[in-house]
């Protein structure tokens, strides 16, 4: 009861700071439905089954915890795509550094346009599929976003877009909080790639909410920044129609806290979807993915792949779940967690699940974790290769499996490039 009273009181608090928007009819109720919900589930709490390896109190907190700001010093990540640049800077879009938003086959508008009119494509998915990911697991700092987000893009795809799109989350201020929604649809057929990249705030509670139709792919690449002190909770919710596709890929290297959460839903037949993550932590770091997936259709492909490797007492934390309803008959499902672990002071707490109710399934779950092979690194070294490079060579090696879910070999190769520094700078 006492902790059933402290999660209504948080919620509480956290709903008192929400400052009413103003909107159509439509963004009215769904900002009123996302409260609601947040009344009702309650803040979140390390006694939460999907919270008890994450300590969510940063998250709860007024104000943002202070983080000092990381100077740029590597070349801006997706610098090779032929893509339309937009800008936050500690949350807040900066047309000023953006490129224009026009692409052939797009329409782009900000999200707080968007949900000032009383008819418009958004009000299908706005809040839609974070309500519908709310159960069987409550999502509170989603509907949190849902209820206050004020920064984002509305985008519509009608074809194959002619370049990508790409968030660039830059920081300014110690103390930034950022509350950013982003709503994607892709028509039947469509075909977008969208990255997104940087640290976005001291603090950063991130929702996007895709929804592709009949036939249409979307490609997602994200990297996280490299802030030591950052903490932050991302949200993603899609929806997939009948012969569609959807790709995610996440790198994660420091921050003091990070919690991906995704949740994929198969509504149509013959469709497929990849979520995967590599993530690199030193120390005082945690990370955190957690994945829900639920067939509800025929002949389906799922598959989440992802790899950490932590160091110096870091924390990774893998909670993944596939629901195969009755009728989602010949669904292959894979899931695989694993992570390398450079000393004895390093944690990775995974949770992998399966609950399957058809009959005609493939469906599997692997979770490791462990040191260097020994073999291998004697291999390395007995052939004049130094330990500190062969450590480094095998880490990479390793954290390749989830790298090459990345379709394009010229992201791909940047990823590995960057972690490659990531493990230089370490090594001193």
């Amino acid at each position: 009861m006492a902790i059933l009273q402290a999660k209504m009181d948080a919620a509480e608090a956290m709903i008192a700071a929400v400052t009413p928007q103003s909107g159509g009819a439509w963004a009215g109720e769904a900002r009123k439905r996302a409260l609601d919900s947040l009344r009702k589930m309650g803040a979140p709490h390390r006694r939460d089954e999907y919270w008890r390896y994450t300590n969510p109190a940063d998250f709860l907190n007024a104000d943002a915890p202070q983080a000092p700001v990381m100077e740029l010093d590597e070349g801006m990540p997706f610098a090779m795509l032929d893509r339309v640049r937009l800008v936050f800077v500690d949350g807040v879009f900066d047309p000023a550094q953006s490129d224009e938003p026009a692409v052939d086959g797009v329409e782009i508008e900000p999200i707080t346009t968007a949900m000032a009119k009383d008819i418009h494509w958004v009000s299908s998915i706005y809040g839609v599929l974070e309500s519908s990911g709310q159960s069987p697991v409550s999502r509170p700092l989603a509907a949190l976003n849902t209820a206050q987000a004020q920064q984002g893009f509305a985008i519509r795809v009608t074809g194959k877009a002619a370049k990508a799109i790409s968030m660039v989350y830059l920081r300014s201020s110690e103390t930034a909080d950022a509350m950013v929604h982003h709503v994607v649809k892709l028509e039947p057929g469509a075909d977008l790639t969208l990255t997104e990249n940087g640290p976005a705030a001291a603090r950063a509670n991130m929702v996007l909410e895709v929804e592709v139709a009949d036939n249409a792919s979307f490609h997602h690449i994200r990297t996280q920044g490299r802030d030591h002190l950052r903490r932050s909770a991302t949200h993603m919710f899609t929806r997939l129609g009948k012969e569609s596709s959807f790709k995610s890929f996440t790198l994660t290297m420091n921050g003091i806290l990070t919690r991906n959460e995704a949740v994929i839903e198969f509504t149509g037949d013959d469709a497929h979807a990849t979520v995967a993550g590599a993530c690199a932590g030193d120390g005082n770091f945690l990370h955190d993915d957690t994945v829900f997936v639920t067939h509800d259709a025929q002949n389906c492909e799922s598959r989440q792949v992802f790899k950490k490797v932590l160091r110096n007492g870091a924390t990774g934390v893998f909670q993944g779940k596939i629901l195969v309803k009755p009728d989602a008959q010949k669904t292959d499902g894979y899931q695989l967690s694993q992570a390398l672990l450079l000393d004895d002071n390093s944690n990775f707490l995974a949770k992998p699940e399966l609950e399957i109710y058809a009959d005609d399934v493939a469906c599997s779950h692997g979770s490791t974790c462990g040191e260097i092979d020994a073999d291998a690194m004697f291999y390395l070294t007995s052939r004049g290769v130094p330990h500190a490079q062969a450590q480094d060579m095998l880490t990479l090696a390793f954290l390749n499996q989830a790298i090459e879910e990345v379709e394009s070999d010229d992201i791909a190769e940047d990823i590995r490039a960057r972690l490659a520094a990531w493990m230089a700078r370490r090594a001193g």
